[in-house]
């Protein structure tokens, strides 16, 4: 068998490099949202970030662009409104006639201060697990549909979906003794969905459209010593996860680097998910 020659293989540089591809990411003002946007520009990729809070989605742009060879520019959308999240769609093409990448980091989380929503499961409320899935699925399905045509066109349109180790596995609740909080089952079912959705989506879009799903393990944002010192003992890597541990697994997503995978979900949660 004959071995390619070393020249005819790209650089990671080069399969790396997002220059003249845009890049819509969802929750672009959030932790991990802020955190893969700078990655992306920083490879040479226009995002555009879409958040709820207008003045925290333009914060999120201009502190992207800072010192990155890319550039970032705000969309903000409540992704609760099926109308106004298909624009998105319009907005990002009119200006800047493309559309190459799609992530989906928005989302409900189980840290939302929201009545009977981390609650015991026999008081959690249907108001708010419709709300979970509203956001955390439905939104996933409404503007992947959306951005669709833009992204087949693309030659290179890759969709990364968002889950959660708890659309994976099952709390152990062993790690919120001692503390107040709580996990919810819309936030479990919902990520649950999403990474059945990037199933279906990564089969019915190829060969045109790649789709994956990132799923985060805990990230550690002030969270009880208690509750803390439980998570990393449970984690073979021993430790929570940072913003930064993400950065890597986006990018790897969006761009050529992962021009052979579809329909996977790489879950980046320090082997949480390995026991």
């Amino acid at each position: 068998m004959t071995e390619t020659p070393r020249s005819a293989f790209r650089s990671i540089a080069e399969m790396s490099d997002l220059t003249g591809r845009t890049v819509i990411v969802t929750g672009g003002a959030g932790h991990i949202g802020r955190a893969a946007t700078a990655a992306l520009v920083e490879r040479g990729a226009t995002v555009a970030v879409v958040d709820l809070n207008a003045e925290a989605c333009t914060s999120a742009a201009e502190e992207a662009e800072q010192g990155r060879s890319g550039s970032a520019f705000a969309v903000p959308c409540d992704l609760s409104d099926e109308e106004a999240t298909r624009s998105i769609a319009e907005q990002v093409l009119d200006r800047t006639g493309s559309i190459d990448g799609l992530v989906h980091f928005a989302a409900l989380v189980s840290s939302e201060p929201l009545d009977n929503w981390t609650t015991p499961f026999e008081q959690q409320a249907t108001s708010v697990w419709r709300q979970a899935l509203e956001i955390n699925l439905t939104a996933v399905f409404v503007l992947t549909q959306a951005c669709t045509p833009a992204l087949r066109s693309s030659g290179h349109g890759s969709v990364v979906t968002v889950g959660s180790t708890y659309g994976m596995v099952g709390p152990d609740w062993r790690i919120y003794e001692g503390t107040e909080m709580g996990n919810a089952a819309g936030y479990a079912a919902s990520k649950g969905g999403v990474i059945q959705l990037t199933k279906w989506m990564a089969t019915t879009l190829a060969p045109y459209i790649r789709v994956n799903c990132l799923s985060p393990g805990g990230v550690f944002r002030d969270h009880p010593d208690s509750f803390r010192t439980a998570y990393e003992s449970r984690t073979p890597l021993q430790r929570m996860a940072t913003e930064e541990d993400y950065m890597g697994a986006c990018l790897f997503l969006v761009s050529d680097l992962s021009a052979y995978v579809t329909g996977q979900n790489l879950a980046v949660d320090g082997g949480w998910t390995a026991w």
